[in-house]
């Protein structure tokens, strides 16, 4: 099976620039959720916490287990407690989830302020805290997410301006129940469309892996990717003029040719949209249709990167670099490259 490698160099830079934009590495929260985006989540959380990174975000309680030893707090997007764990904070994402939380839970209230994906809405806060109260629940933090950070629109400045508008209201609460939240909005475009920074903590996801793309008029970071791909050869053959590879034999020979067979296929995460129309970052082809387990390509290398930058492969399937790095499969071996 093929082989992520991870650069720790390129995932330093990343760190590096990012805390100097906010001004404070202390109020980094690096989001790991999803296998941390599939590099791999206990070797970036590892790597992170060598860098002096406090923070951590993920979507479920397992999740947060898997790398409790690294963090001093956890913040748990989409889940409630079946453990008690000091450090571990869960997000209340609507008003009829916050019975279902044990008393002395510490929690994060979400508030819709434009997503209308989840979160509370903004005329429901009282009764949130009257709830959460109620529910004997300790309020740490407030928070909401932007929608369109990344794309030149008023709208990031919309959603700024109403979250911080409801901060008096929100602070008054909480001293009333004797809670001091913390507060933050930021994702990573969110980040680098402010000047400076004036959130508790940002939670840095896909800008931390190296793959933030904002839209070509916005200031674009000079951000690396951390994460590449590599297939091990299983095969070689000399693939004959007018013989076709593959299922249903949608690429033809021109002439004769030397292809091989690489372990990587959808069932690892290369899209099947790629099939006979992606060039490696070496310009080696990749002939015909990719199968489950496996692609062939114009090459006899015994190991074949296959992409450098989630990127640049998205765009040859028409995605987002999120979506390939999320689909990578958790089985593939993951390590760091010696640089």
């Amino acid at each position: 099976m093929g082989t992520l490698k991870l650069s720790r160099q390129a995932l330093i830079h990343n760190l590096d620039i990012i805390a100097h934009h906010i001004g404070d590495r202390d109020k980094i929260a690096v989001v790991l959720k999803d296998n941390a985006y599939g590099h791999g989540a206990t070797l970036i959380a590892g790597a992170c916490r060598e860098y002096g990174i406090g923070h951590a975000v993920v979507r479920l309680e397992r999740e947060a287990l898997e790398i409790e030893e690294f963090f001093e707090d956890i913040l748990i997007l989409a889940d409630v407690p079946t453990c008690t764990n000091p450090k571990f904070q869960y997000v209340i994402n609507s008003l009829d989830t916050i019975n279902k939380f044990p008393a002395t839970t510490k929690v994060e209230l979400k508030i819709d302020t434009g997503m209308h994906r989840n979160g509370i809405g903004i005329d429901e806060i009282e009764k949130a805290f009257e709830m959460m109260s109620a529910q004997q629940l300790e309020c740490i933090g407030v928070m909401s997410h932007l929608r369109s950070a990344d794309t030149l629109s008023s709208e990031y400045f919309w959603q700024r301006h109403t979250f911080d508008g409801l901060k008096p209201r929100v602070e008054a609460l909480s001293q009333q129940y004797g809670w001091t939240p913390r507060f933050h909005l930021s994702n990573s475009a969110g980040v680098f469309r402010a000047a400076h920074c004036d959130d508790d903590i940002v939670r840095v996801g896909i800008a931390l892996y190296g793959c933030l793309e904002m839209d070509i008029s916005l200031q674009q970071p000079f951000l690396k990717p951390v994460l590449s791909l590599w297939g091990d050869k299983i095969s070689t053959r000399v693939l004959k003029k007018g013989e076709r590879v593959g299922y249903n034999g949608i690429y033809t020979a021109m002439c004769d040719e030397i292809i091989s067979t690489y372990d990587m296929g959808y069932a690892n995460g290369l899209d099947r949209l790629a099939s006979n129309r992606y060039s490696t970052p070496q310009a080696v082809e990749l002939r015909g249709r990719i199968s489950m387990d496996s692609a062939a390509f114009s090459s006899d290398l015994d190991e074949l990167l296959i992409f450098n930058d989630a990127n640049k492969y998205a765009k040859a399937v028409g995605t987002i670099g999120y979506e390939i790095l999320a689909c990578l499969d958790k089985d593939l071996k993951r390590e760091w490259i010696i640089e």
